[in-house]
C-alpha cells in the first residue's frame, strides 16, 4: 500500500477520479512552499519552484500496488511526462513517505496556476 498526494484531475470530482475507485481517501492536504501548478492542457502539472510561497493543495490517498501501476501509466511515467517522487506535506503532516507526480517537461510558455487546480 502507498500514500499518494493528488492535486489535479485525480481529486474527488475530477475527470480522472475513477482511477482511485476502491482506494481510501485519507485527508485534504497541502505541500510546503516550493511547489506550484502550471496549466498544461486539460490538466495541471506540479513542479518544484523554489520561489513559490504558497505550496499546492490536494488530497492524500492510500492506494494498492495495482492502482499505483495504473496511475503511473496515466501520468506517463515511462514516457517521461511525469515522475513519481516523495513530497513533503505541511497539512496534515504525513507519518510516512507520500509520493506525488511532478511534471518532468518544460513549463516554458505555460500559464502558472499557483496552488489549486479547480475541479
Amino acid at each position: 500500500m502507498h500514500l499518494v498526494f493528488v492535486y489535479g484531475t485525480l481529486k474527488r470530482g475530477g475527470s480522472n477520479h475513477a482511477f482511485l475507485a476502491g482506494q481510501e481517501f485519507i485527508a485534504d492536504a497541502r505541500t510546503p512552499p516550493g511547489f506550484t501548478l502550471y496549466v498544461l492542457d486539460e490538466y495541471p502539472g506540479m513542479v518544484a519552484e523554489p520561489s513559490d510561497s504558497d505550496g499546492v493543495t490536494g488530497e492524500i490517498w492510500f492506494v494498492d500496488g495495482e492502482c499505483l501501476r495504473q496511475l503511473d501509466l496515466l501520468e506517463g511515467i515511462a514516457e517521461g511526462l511525469y515522475e513519481r517522487v516523495s513530497v513533503p506535506l505541511v497539512s496534515p503532516p504525513a507519518e510516512g513517505a507520500v509520493e506525488s507526480y511532478l511534471y518532468a517537461q518544460s513549463v516554458a510558455g505555460r500559464r502558472r496556476l499557483g496552488s489549486t487546480w479547480p475541479v
